[in-house]
């Protein structure tokens, strides 16, 4: 897909690399080409791609609590963890992942990620709004239409970079989304809703018809452009990146100990680990 040119307020490199099969390489490219950003070896960057049917649980949640990892066997779901923080996302081939990673100081105003959220946020709204999808930001970290989450966000900020991703729900699958993640019935009243169900929506259902991603990724371009004034070139993963993806999918990405996180005291740590296992995950501890 060709990346539609806006005006001169510089150039951002446009990845599109993605592995849906293999969430653990996904997320291992991911913090590879924030590493190379940050590293001042890439240029700020902008990557679209999808998993297929997999749960990203945040760096510091616990997967027994969030995931009903029983219903991932069923289902065949994939679990890994990221190395930002929030909360647990579940991924098919009908979501689209967006990740942007500046070197700072960045264009954000403040160069903090709590304005992260609100730009970038800004950025995908215009983008739905071309779609004919009338969309708002919630604070901290989610965008809404009709009172109804269709994306959300997460970030870090570290002294070089600041890196703000999100996955936004094209046609995603909410009947295993609902059943595979285990989100609080406390948490749901807090929202005015009974089930998951009736928290979130997607694309297709807002459209009420299909949509396809070359579709939302055009709009994405164009509000990326639209509120940041970028141009966008495609582009390929650096040796550096590909050379750092490797490293960290073997010896992070496919380990149990980062899967199963810092609950190290956790009694079901064991059977949780033989479920990774089982689910997909071949790497040692």
């Amino acid at each position: 897909m060709s990346a539609r040119m806006a005006s001169a307020g510089g150039r951002w490199r446009l990845l599109e690399a993605e592995w849906p099969e293999d969430p653990y390489y996904n997320l291992a490219v991911e913090e590879a080409v924030a590493r190379a950003v940050s590293e001042g070896v890439a240029p700020t960057t902008l990557r679209l791609w999808r998993n297929d049917n997999a749960i990203v649980i945040g760096a510091f949640q616990c997967v027994s609590l969030e995931i009903r990892l029983e219903e991932c066997v069923k289902y065949g779901v994939k679990v890994v963890r990221r190395f930002t923080g929030g909360g647990a996302v579940y991924h098919d081939i009908c979501n689209l992942n967006y990740a942007i990673s500046f070197r700072r100081p960045s264009p954000i105003p403040g160069d903090n990620v709590l304005e992260g959220y609100r730009m970038v946020g800004g950025a995908v709204i215009t983008g739905l709004e071309k779609l004919g999808v009338k969309a708002e930001f919630i604070p901290v970290n989610d965008i809404q239409v009709g009172g109804r989450k269709i994306s959300g966000m997460a970030g870090t900020l570290t002294r070089n970079l600041l890196f703000i991703h999100g996955c936004l729900l094209v046609g995603s699958n909410i009947e295993i989304l609902s059943r595979v993640l285990n989100v609080p019935r406390e948490k749901l009243e807090a929202k005015g809703v009974g089930s998951v169900r009736a928290r979130v929506t997607t694309l297709r259902d807002e459209l009420n018809r299909e949509i396809t991603m070359d579709e939302v990724k055009t709009a994405l371009l164009k509000g990326f452009e639209e509120i940041f004034g970028v141009e966008f070139m495609p582009g390929e993963l650096t040796s550096w990146e590909k050379k750092m993806a490797e490293d960290l999918y073997r010896n992070k990405y496919l380990t149990v100990n980062w899967n199963l996180g810092p609950c190290r005291g956790c009694p079901d740590r064991d059977r949780d680990a033989l479920i990774l296992r089982r689910i997909g995950l071949a790497g040692g501890d």
